[in-house]
């Protein structure tokens, strides 16, 4: 079975942030406010519903179309149904695939920070730039 889309994007974001999926999921629940990681957690977890639905309801359509099995009035509703949120998952599906990898595609992991190097100091502010204090006598 070829990886899903959810599959993708979770390895994306483990090689992205350098964790495994268990840790940053517990990590973003510990964070408080928004933060990017929550973002892309909700995505991803919004995106493995939808397939997760496309699964259900592929398995219920095949049901009522099994071969020797007769269609009634009430299974064409059913299979319509089906259908039709078959469509709307996948529509959800591509939508959130296509803003996550849009945003997984902006980040870059940065190198890890040498913590034996001295710090960089801040840059210096020109002489022209610092306001002229008033002197009072």
């Amino acid at each position: 079975m070829p990886p899903t889309t959810s599959q993708t994007v979770t390895e994306r974001i483990e090689a992205l942030y350098g964790q495994p999926l268990d840790t940053l999921i517990a990590h973003a629940e510990a964070t408080v406010g928004d933060s990017m990681l929550a973002a892309l957690l909700g995505s991803l977890a919004n995106l493995a519903f939808a397939e997760r639905n496309i699964e259900f309801q592929l398995d219920r359509l095949r049901q009522f179309t099994e071969p020797g099995r007769e269609i009634g009035r009430s299974d064409a509703g059913h299979i319509l149904d089906c259908a039709r949120r078959i469509t709307e998952s996948v529509a959800v599906r591509d939508a959130h695939a296509k803003s996550v990898s849009a945003v997984l595609a902006s980040l870059r992991r940065l190198p890890a920070r040498d913590t034996k190097a001295p710090a960089a100091s801040p840059p210096q502010v020109p002489a022209s730039a610092t306001p002229a204090t008033a002197r009072t006598r």
